[in-house]
């Protein structure tokens, strides 16, 4: 295993994070087909889910929160959730769950998981009475990586961004052939950096989860969304560097 503060785009909204000697897995979805969705990138290797300290969940969407990908996890390790999330997290066979709040942290040996805001639908979906806060994490040990986990834009990016992030896991995209509200698209992906100010910002959710037979249709909402924000964040937060990660490529930060 390669040592220090690193992150893995594993597809979707699926990142692991390497700090201070501890392994972070966010929003795990490990299948290839969730409901009338079909993964469009590599499986992901199981090296990449083993000797987990923590995994993190953001919200309780299906995309999010698939409780079939959990089950596919150590039961052991400690899953982090959005208040209300528990019995979800529960049912999946876990049994240190962890519900937490924007404004808790955390603390994982020399690594310090800060929960903070989002501004996201906070439903599983319209049949399910599950419903949590959503939130974003900033795990910190000799560097800070914030999740953001799926958002809007909102002011209070900016009260994280005074944490000093050096990494932005941004969403700028979604599942389909266009987003919808509560999200970030390239452009306001690249807006956001204004606020949230990191060194380096690697794009994700994107390219990963399709439609069936929509990726036919719509190739270009595959590939073009992390490119489009790459161009727009050079206009707009040229302070900020875009990495482009495909599904599997790991990021070490220096």
């Amino acid at each position: 295993m390669l040592s220090g503060e690193a992150a893995t785009f594993l597809g979707h909204s699926t990142v692991l994070v390497e700090s201070a000697g501890k392994r972070f897995l966010t929003d795990p979805v490990l299948r290839e087909r969730l409901a009338h969705l079909r993964r469009h990138a590599p499986p992901v290797a199981a090296e990449a889910t083993r000797d987990l300290d923590a995994i993190l969940i953001s919200h309780l969407h299906h995309d999010h929160l698939d409780k079939r990908s959990l089950r596919m996890l150590d039961p052991s390790t400690a899953l982090v959730v959005p208040a209300g999330g528990g019995a979800l997290a529960r049912e999946a066979g876990f049994r240190d769950v962890r519900e937490v709040r924007a404004g808790d942290e955390l603390a994982f040996g020399a690594s310090t998981v800060h929960v903070v805001e989002a501004d996201h639908d906070g439903g599983r979906g319209p049949r399910s009475r599950h419903r949590a806060e959503p939130v974003g994490y900033v795990v910190r040990g000799e560097r800070s990586i914030y999740f953001a986990g799926d958002t809007d834009r909102f002011a209070g990016m900016a009260r994280i961004g005074e944490m000093g992030i050096d990494l932005g896991l941004i969403p700028v995209w979604g599942w389909g052939p266009k987003v919808g509200s509560g999200h970030l698209d390239p452009q306001t992906a690249a807006e956001a950096l204004t606020l949230l100010r990191p060194r380096v910002a690697v794009p994700i959710h994107w390219g990963t989860l399709f439609p069936l037979v929509m990726h036919r249709v719509r190739p270009d909402a595959l590939h073009d969304p992390p490119r489009i924000f790459a161009r727009c964040a050079g206009r707009i937060a040229p302070g900020t560097k875009v990495e482009i990660l495909e599904p599997g490529s790991r990021l070490e930060l220096g």
